[in-house]
């Protein structure tokens, strides 16, 4: 069943869980980066046929990032993607640093998490989260971005039947790339247009806030 995702705190437990595909190191070069405003601005996931922006819905909101002390001048290569709900009455919010790259004629996100939910307690389990890069597909239709994480399971079978050789390290749960960027591209670059290897993936819809 394919993992569509319109809860904010549903989309960081599936970070968590192992349903996408992890990797320890970026998917871009700095050479690779480019001046953008594809995704500035706010967006909101929604299912139905009528597009509505309400109160309370999960925001995902992409603002370049200052890079200077006097926040005048912004760094257009990159994005601060912070995600904005309502769980329990209170505001939940979580941050990710996103980079945009085009491989194949196609565009890919690279999604690496900042900040998350958390209640300012400092526990075991807290030293134990370990930020990682996350690979998703991005297409872009007028005010719409549809956002394709790879499946796991599918780089999990290609790796036990040693059709795909790639650095990664794993364990009964999880699979980490360590692939370095240059042997990452080539690995998108090869699966780009494999539908087997998005299917039953995580899937998120996001429309413009006009």
């Amino acid at each position: 069943m394919k993992k569509k995702v319109y809860v904010l705190t549903g989309l960081i437990a599936l970070f968590f869980s192992g349903c996408v595909v992890f990797s320890f190191y970026p998917l871009y070069t700095e050479k690779d980066l480019f001046p953008n405003d594809i995704l500035t601005g706010e967006w909101f996931e929604n299912d139905d046929q009528v597009v509505k922006f309400n109160k309370g819905e999960d925001v995902w909101n992409f603002a370049h990032p200052y890079i200077d002390k006097e926040m005048t001048e912004v760094d257009s290569c990159s994005y601060v993607l912070t995600l904005h709900s309502e769980e329990n009455g209170e505001e939940v919010s979580s941050t990710f640093l996103v980079h945009i790259v085009k491989l194949a004629g196609q565009y890919f996100l690279d999604f690496y998490l900042k900040e998350y939910p958390n209640d300012g307690e400092f526990r075991l389990s807290t030293f134990h989260v370990i930020p990682v890069h996350t690979i998703a597909k991005l297409e872009v239709e007028k005010d719409v971005l549809k956002i394709r994480w790879f499946n796991p399971d599918w780089l999990a079978k290609l790796i036990r039947e040693n059709k795909i050789r790639i650095h990664h390290e794993a364990n009964d749960e999880f699979i980490l790339l360590t692939a370095k960027p240059q042997e990452l591209q080539k690995f998108v670059t090869k699966y780009v247009n494999s539908e087997e290897a998005f299917e039953d993936g995580l899937e998120v819809i996001l429309h413009r806030k006009n």
